[in-house]
């Protein structure tokens, strides 16, 4: 599980997160859904160690993060961060071969190469392995820094918006595919979402963020309601059940 404690952190004086406490259960996939300026993406970075934490206290797996090694850490939890900067004549396979380095540190064998292989399968970038990065479609990209956090092979996987500027189809097919390996695979998946419809849809459980805060957490049932959408987005929406699931409506 990932345990959150009494977290804090700012930007110059500007308090982002304000004393979050969080347990997020092993298993399935959990969102962190919230307006803008919320905190989510700041709590998703110290989560993966990329920022350093300020104050409180965060468990990965029992790996309290910022004491256990980054190798150790990398071991159990893999991140695909909202900004990814790379080289554009780097290969696809290239890239995704990159999730593999905090096993083999340089001297990659026969089981880290299968692993890229089954990575590119399975996020249907096979037919591109060979392409450069600015030779394919953001959408591609997108499923390929995805699949780069999942050839790391770790328990844990964040993801900070992977929706960005993908279209529907490419949008259901990245959250059908982080559903199968929650369920398929018992990855513990943790994902960023601005759109509450998609985290009602794939997500099992809602963490609702506020001002640096926890506004709501629970099912999506149980979480996505008129009341919740007034109060942390501060707009009038209804919320419908569709097959068993609350979808907002615009």
């Amino acid at each position: 599980m990932i345990e959150i404690e009494a977290l804090h952190h700012s930007i110059g004086k500007a308090p982002i997160l304000n004393g979050v406490d969080l347990v997020i259960p092993e298993g399935g996939m959990t969102a962190l859904i919230g307006p803008n300026g919320a905190g989510k993406s700041t709590l998703l970075s110290l989560v993966a160690r990329l920022r350093k934490i300020q104050s409180g206290h965060i468990r990965v797996a029992g790996h309290a993060v910022g004491q256990v090694s980054d190798q150790d850490l990398a071991r159990v939890l893999a991140v695909m961060p909202q900004e990814t900067r790379v080289s554009a004549r780097l290969r696809v396979a290239d890239l995704v071969s990159f999730g593999r380095y905090p096993w083999h540190r340089g001297r990659p064998g026969k089981a880290d190469h299968a692993i890229v292989d089954r990575a590119l399968e399975r996020f249907s970038l096979d037919p591109l392995r060979e392409r450069f990065l600015d030779e394919i479609s953001g959408g591609q990209k997108q499923r390929a820094f995805a699949a780069l956090a999942y050839a790391q092979d770790t328990p844990y996987l964040l993801l900070d918006e992977p929706l960005n500027n993908l279209d529907i189809a490419a949008a259901r097919d990245l959250m059908r595919l982080m559903r199968e390996l929650a369920d398929e695979e018992g990855r513990t998946i943790v994902i960023v979402l601005h759109d509450i419809n998609y985290a009602a849809a794939f997500a099992d459980r809602l963490v609702v963020m506020k001002d640096g805060r926890i506004a709501a957490q629970g099912t999506p049932g149980d979480v996505i309601t008129d009341t919740m959408i007034g109060e942390v987005f501060g707009t009038q929406a209804g919320v419908r059940m569709v097959d068993g699931r609350p979808v907002v409506i615009v």
